[in-house]
């Protein structure tokens, strides 16, 4: 259990963990490159171990010392077939991204993960995949896990996606890559695309016009050095901290702002909050900047559309921030957080209201009304990392103590949160 009590005010240098979406990709595209890849600022997260465990079971050697991991690629058709299912754990990302890989494979693997990643949906990855010409069977013809694939040889498709997904867009560009002829996705909305850049960063042609990306089938990976920015949705917890306890100011360094994700930043800003972009840079086809947040008088706004896909795994957290904001905060089109590690819409109404807080879920959100004093409670994670760190955040703007249980969660994407706050806490 994590305890939480409010604290006088957070200052400080601090880093986040790399970025987990980044950390996935690094050591996917490394066991399908050619030659040796390192990567530096690795997330030594649950999720991300999961993804390095996949690959080892194919026959990859995988090198791992906290965040500096080494990938001896054996190229596109070097993956050996597994002896035993592949075990995702809590990863959507990874089980979503090695459809798309395992797909193109000469040979049959299962992939299975835990409780939660058998009720999230996989025929919007399916589907596609089968399009192509892969044999992808699961429980609800393919809706759940445990999936059964066998891949072989793909055609490229032009594919429209009902939903803005990072993970599903990937999947098909990365079976496209080994697919005859030319493979497009279209969006309804740009989702990130850090797939897409680290394609690139490892040779790869991809083609890009507004929400469609275009690759051809045949292209090989080369070997590379990676170095990870820090998790922007690791950081967001950081911000809102900052922006709940009054008298705080933080220097984050080094945080990837790739603009498919920085809709928290724009968030705080047009809440009213001081949030400074500093010495920023690009690595690895990635934006990177240091972030100076100060703490600020927030004011509740309307948060919709094409900014959504930019902050969803942020909404937790600023729905914290909007308890704390002067007047009405509404979150729609956000009907994408049903299907996460839960049900994000009835998790974060029903935890909120706990301490006190005036919530009302609605079909694809929830209108927070603010400004409201917060009681310590005694929240459940629910097995849910961001939903663990999101109300220990409101823990700190509450009164009184305030105790997460089942903790354990946060480490998915942020090993050493409770100490960080700790450290930094004054």
């Amino acid at each position: 259990m994590l305890r939480v009590k409010q604290t006088n005010k957070f200052e400080g240098t601090v880093r986040v963990p790399g970025d987990k979406s980044i950390s996935h990709r690094a050591v996917m595209f490394g066991a399908l490159a050619n030659g040796t890849t390192e990567i530096e600022g690795f997330l030594p997260g649950a999720d991300c171990l999961s993804t390095i465990a996949c690959f080892r079971s194919m026959g990859i050697e995988i090198e791992q010392q906290e965040d500096r991991v080494t990938v001896r690629g054996k190229g596109w058709y070097g993956l050996q077939e597994p002896v035993s299912r592949l075990d995702v754990g809590n990863s959507g990302t990874t089980i979503r991204l090695m459809s798309g890989i395992l797909a193109t494979q000469p040979f049959h693997a299962v992939m299975e993960g835990d409780e939660s990643i058998a009720k999230r949906p996989m025929r919007r990855v399916v589907a596609p995949l089968r399009q192509m010409g892969a044999k992808i069977d699961g429980r609800r013809e393919g809706e759940f896990t445990p999936l059964s694939i066998r891949g072989g040889e793909l055609q490229g498709i032009a594919y429209t996606s009902p939903v803005a997904s990072a993970q599903v867009k990937s999947a098909i560009l990365l079976a496209g890559l080994q697919a005859k002829g030319e493979t497009t996705v279209t969006e309804p909305h740009l989702s990130r695309d850090h797939t897409e850049r680290m394609l690139q960063a490892f040779g790869v042609r991809v083609e890009r016009d507004g929400c469609t990306v275009k690759v051809q089938g045949g292209q090989e990976l080369q070997a590379r050095s990676i170095q990870v920015p820090g998790d922007i949705s690791s950081a967001a917890f950081l911000i809102a901290a900052v922006m709940v306890v009054p008298g705080s100011s933080l220097l984050i360094e080094n945080v990837g702002i790739n603009p498919t994700r920085t809709g928290i930043i724009d968030v705080v800003q047009q809440m009213g909050g001081k949030l400074e972009l500093l010495n920023e840079r690009v690595v690895n086809e990635e934006p990177v900047a240091d972030l100076l947040v100060t703490h600020s008088e927030l004011k509740g706004i309307e948060i919709a559309g094409d900014l959504i896909p930019r902050l969803i795994d942020e909404i937790p957290v600023i729905a914290v921030m909007a308890t704390q904001a002067s007047g009405r905060t509404v979150i729609r089109d956000a009907e994408e957080l049903k299907v996460k590690e839960t049900d994000r819409i009835a998790t974060v109404v029903g935890q909120l209201r706990k301490f006190g807080a005036t919530v009302t879920p609605t079909e694809d959100g929830m209108i927070i009304e603010g400004k409201t004093a917060l009681s310590g409670a005694t929240i459940d994670s629910m097995g849910d990392h961001r939903i663990g760190m999101a109300m220990a955040i409101a823990g700190l703007a509450a009164s009184g103590e305030t105790v997460i249980e089942n903790d354990e969660a946060i480490a998915v994407s942020f090993p050493g949160f409770a100490s960080l706050l700790e450290q930094i806490s004054h």
